[in-house]
């Protein structure tokens, strides 16, 4: 069970899906991206989001394992990500990851692994997220974009962005060159007797949401594991619960 506890890391905060890019100045790719998205004055409005979907792992022995996800997002860099599985089949029983940041400080609530805080480069990221994207003002927030010319995603070319924020871990965002949806996003993410390990998330059936474009499909791997989550649900502006993203006990 240790191998596999190793392989079994947090899906990190989903605020930052994706962005978009195109050939010229970097602040004409990122006012196009978010226009792609929907535009500043829809982004705007969007205080909250909670999604809700599978997601389903694949791990080297004992094959695939899917179980329920749920995200909550607000802002301007709160996140909650719960996930539940059942791991009865490979001698595990049923577990629970709950990840938690109020905007300062991160915990994991591990059902498998133990309750702990989170630290390092995780949490310096999670600082550095923003919702509901991560172009909205990041002058201002001091990170810095470079455009990275274009690259091949399947079959499509996708403009690559480096996204370098004040603190926290530089992301490759891959953005279609024709729509400056988000196709592909590579960070880092810290495993569990691993360390740190590069994840390559593509995302693909973008939805229209209140008026902003959100993927509703999610296909994450690593050299640890492989997930893919699938959203069925996304509501924006809902009431949010401040203890949800605290430590219970922290409020």
């Amino acid at each position: 069970m240790v191998t596999l506890a190793k392989r079994l890391l947090v899906v990190g905060a989903l605020c930052g899906w994706a962005l978009p890019a195109s050939a010229q100045t970097v602040d004409e790719v990122v006012e196009k991206h978010l226009a792609a998205l929907g535009g500043r004055a829809a982004l705007a409005k969007l205080q909250s989001r909670q999604m809700v979907g599978t997601i389903t792992l694949s791990l080297p022995v004992g094959g695939d394992v899917t179980g329920s996800v749920e995200a909550l997002n607000a802002v301007p860099n709160k996140a909650r990500t719960l996930i539940k599985l059942d791991l009865t089949a490979l001698g595990a029983g049923p577990i629970q990851i709950d990840q938690r940041f109020d905007g300062t400080s991160g915990y994991m609530l591990d059902s498998m692994q133990g309750d702990r805080p989170i630290t390092g480069t995780q949490l310096q990221s999670m600082k550095s997220a923003v919702f509901p994207s991560a172009f909205l003002n990041y002058k201002e927030r001091g990170a810095s974009v470079e455009l990275k010319g274009k690259e091949k995603v399947g079959e499509r070319d996708a403009y690559v962005l480096v996204v370098t924020p004040k603190d926290g871990a530089v992301v490759r965002q891959y953005l279609d060159a024709e729509s400056y949806l988000p196709v592909r996003m590579v960070t880092a993410v810290e495993v569990p007797g691993m360390g740190v390990l590069d994840q390559t998330s593509d995302f693909s059936d973008q939805r229209d949401v209140d008026g902003v474009k959100v993927p509703f499909l999610i296909k994450s791997s690593s050299a640890a594991q492989s997930f893919t989550i699938s959203v069925t649900k996304v509501d924006h502006n809902v009431t949010v619960d401040e203890k949800l993203f605290v430590k219970p006990g922290g409020v």
